[in-house]
């Protein structure tokens, strides 16, 4: 059975944006909670690793646009 739990770097408090991770036998997991049988993304440690310094660096933050 695979164990997921909320991310370190998930929003804290009542923040609707919440991702859980789980260690998959040398490959980390990623899943939406809202959604949990849902899509879920494998990824190697070191893409993970990648992954959170774009993520740090804002490199992939969504600007809203006003309508």
């Amino acid at each position: 059975m695979i164990k997921w739990r909320k991310s370190s770097y998930t929003g804290s408090g009542n923040d609707d944006v919440c991702v859980e991770v789980a260690d998959l036998g040398g490959r980390i997991g990623i899943r939406d909670s809202k959604d949990p049988g849902g899509p879920r993304l494998g990824l190697s440690q070191r893409d993970f690793g990648g992954l959170l310094t774009r993520i740090r660096r804002g490199e992939l933050d969504v600007e809203q646009q006003e309508s």
